[in-house]
């Protein structure tokens, strides 16, 4: 990047998070309580409510799955969300409402339930809007508030909140589990819309509270604000666009989190077939899956805290590991698959969970760091852009999983060999996207700069 480049880039990150509006670690934690609430409130929609309608409801189990579906497709609108929050005046506003009508959403979601037992259609009817809804609710707040995390936490601690917020999501999903749990029993369909609607408004006060303030002054203006109106949406996804690190870095999102994806739905199924695990044991296999994700992420944020200064493009070099890991760990699997029940699957799986959370929160924590790069202030878009990306890769990753393992056990008449072969395509997915992850930043800094709509190479190309 040009010199002047980079004083114009860094007069802009000052005009966008100036003194005294730079989050320090109590902000960052209290930000952590939004992204817990998030996941407190999804966890009732995805995990929950998809049980009791194959079990208590007896839907096929492809209904809920395409439910989820519905509201990851709807997340392509994330851009539309991050645009609004960056021409809307404040973040938090727009945290708040997204957050409210997920709670709204959730809630209806699970009213369905009632629906279902006198008429098919109509439970379906008002599901499929009730997660749509839960899908643009998801993608306003969740957006806002990694752009705000982005234009107001100072770069030596964005790997660290990235972390750090992530992690407290995760424990928000735990505590929500376990207090959901018991509140319902004895189960019924009524409990159930009481225990979601209590729990989304529980979510929505300790948002509020959290954000309460976070903004001390009036909100992230863009950059050209002061001489000229705010970016048109077109105008700032084009910026997005013409930016060949940005173009790059979609492309590692899409990738990447399609092959950590892939794996949700047949981890449990392969213990069970293979390893003659339990339904009981399984569970405790994805539990032990997800305290490995914890213990990735851990390591990111204490690495960042300790080494963020000092070790330039630490978080870069966290997700090309986390992906390797991910990759050797999956082929392994194929070798695991070959030889069951003979394998230590649990330490396995902890380590799988280990390089899935070092990558996938060291991304966050290099997203957080390329979403103030932009020349017209608009970390919202480049947000949505990202999480859109993200979105569609989760929605379709485990559709995929689950359909190359059908064709497998068609093709090769093998439970072994088909959970293998699905396997074997994660592990060359995470390499493609290790070869991505090594691209960047090396582009940008051999190009001299960034590529925008403005700049003259564009211009006379159009």
């Amino acid at each position: 990047m040009s010199q002047s480049a980079q004083a114009l880039s860094h007069r802009d990150d000052s005009r966008k998070a100036g003194p005294g509006v730079r989050l320090g670690w109590i902000d960052i934690l209290r930000l952590g309580l939004v992204q817990a609430a998030l996941g407190a409130i999804v966890v009732l929609t995805n995990s929950t409510l998809n049980r009791v309608m194959i079990v208590e409801l007896g839907l096929a189990a492809i209904v809920p799955g395409l439910l989820v579906g519905v509201h990851y497709g709807v997340q392509i609108t994330r851009p539309l969300w991050g645009h609004r929050s960056d021409t809307g005046g404040s973040r938090t506003i727009w945290i708040l409402l997204g957050l409210a009508l997920l709670a709204l959403s959730g809630t209806l979601a699970s009213a369905t339930t009632l629906l279902f037992a006198d008429s098919h259609a109509m439970g379906l009817t008002m599901a499929f809007i009730a997660y749509v809804l839960i899908g643009v609710g998801i993608g306003a707040s969740g957006t806002s508030l990694l752009a705000l995390l982005a234009t107001r936490t100072p770069p030596e601690r964005r790997a660290t909140a990235a972390t750090i917020t992530w992690m407290m999501m995760i424990m928000g999903i735990i505590v929500t589990s376990i207090i959901t749990g018991i509140a319902l029993e004895p189960y019924s369909h009524l409990r159930l819309i009481e225990v979601t609607a209590a729990t989304g408004a529980v979510a929505f006060l300790i948002a509020w509270l959290a954000v309460l303030g976070i903004e001390r002054k009036p909100a992230i203006t863009p950059v050209q604000a002061a001489s000229g109106p705010p970016a048109r949406f077109s105008d700032s996804l084009r910026e997005v666009w013409y930016d060949g690190e940005a173009r790059l870095f979609t492309l590692f999102i899409a990738m990447s989190m399609l092959a950590y994806s892939t794996q949700d739905l047949i981890l449990e199924p392969f213990a069970g077939l293979l390893f003659g695990m339990s339904p009981g044991q399984s569970t405790q296999l994805s539990g032990m899956q997800h305290a490995g994700v914890f213990a990735g992420m851990a390591v990111v944020g204490l690495g960042g805290f300790l080494l963020g200064k000092r070790v330039p493009g630490l978080s870069r070099l966290f997700i090309i590991a986390g992906c390797l890991g991910s990759a050797a760990t999956l082929a392994l699997l194929c070798l695991a698959a070959t030889v069951a029940p003979h394998w230590p699957l649990a330490p396995h799986i902890f380590v799988l969970g280990f390089a899935n959370g070092m990558f996938a929160v060291a991304a966050i924590g290099t997203m957080m760091q390329l979403a103030t790069r932009g020349r017209t202030g608009n970390a919202g878009m480049r947000m949505g852009v990202w999480g859109a990306a993200q979105a569609i890769s989760f929605g379709f990753g485990g559709l995929l999983g689950s359909i190359a393992l059908d064709v497998g056990r068609l093709i090769t008449g093998s439970d072994g060999s088909a959970f293998g072969l699905v396997f074997g395509l994660e592990a060359l997915l995470f390499m493609a996207s290790t070869m991505v992850a090594i691209r960047i930043g090396r582009d940008t800094a051999r190009s001299g700069g960034m590529v925008t709509p403005h700049s003259p190479t564009i211009q006379a190309a159009e």
